[in-house]
């Protein structure tokens, strides 16, 4: 009598098991922690930034109303960071026209897009912060207005390097994408640089 007719016995059934399992964890270790890890490692901690020499405004509090200053400030500074980007940028700028259309990213999505980006995020957070110095704009106020600014082109409010942290912590991060209304006042400081703020706005899926 064959007793192992309606199944594959205890121990193969077991090993199987194991087995799959093995090769899921390398499978998420390697497309989605490995590039996780790589990007924050670059990400990094910025050197606390230094008040220039020269005279000039110092940046607002954090959460004062924006203002046409801060806006043109914003600009010059993202500026700096798409061109220290490279090439990097068009992957998470893909990404980004497709959250745009509607649709949701996966984990996968989202490892793809720091992996790409993880050779050049150092050198563009160092870019940002000597643009965040030039412009004495801090980097409390510069999230502030990059959140303005967001709301004001429609952009979701998503942070893939804030969702790597929680993949590092092992949390299960939320990848909704919510997007919220600017004022009409936000809207018209806004809208001189609509355009150029439009091509840089992938950035900010980067905590850029």
């Amino acid at each position: 009598m064959n007793r192992n007719r309606f199944g594959c016995g205890c121990f193969g059934c077991l090993g199987s098991g194991v087995l799959i399992l093995g090769v899921l964890l390398v499978l998420g270790y390697v497309l989605i922690y490995k590039p996780v890890q790589n990007f924050l490692a670059g990400f990094g901690t910025p050197p606390a930034q230094t008040q220039p020499q020269s005279g000039g405004a110092t940046t607002a509090p954090a959460q004062t109303a924006l203002t046409a200053s801060d806006v043109q400030r914003f600009v010059r500074v993202r500026r700096d960071v798409r061109q220290a980007m490279g090439s990097s940028f068009s992957g998470v700028e893909r990404v980004f026209t497709q959250m745009q259309q509607g649709q949701t990213p996966n984990l996968l999505t989202v490892a793809g897009v720091l992996k790409d980006a993880s050779g050049s995020i150092g050198q563009a957070r160092a870019a940002q912060q000597r643009a965040l110095t030039r412009e004495r704009l801090s980097a409390a106020r510069y999230t502030y207005v990059r959140g303005e600014v967001n709301k004001a082109l429609g952009v979701p409010d998503i942070n893939f390097a804030a969702v790597a942290g929680a993949i590092q912590k092992g949390q299960l991060p939320d990848l909704n994408a919510n997007v919220e209304t600017a004022s009409a006042r936000t809207r018209g400081l806004v809208a001189p640089f609509r355009s150029e703020l439009s091509v840089t706005a992938p950035l900010g899926l980067l905590g850029l």
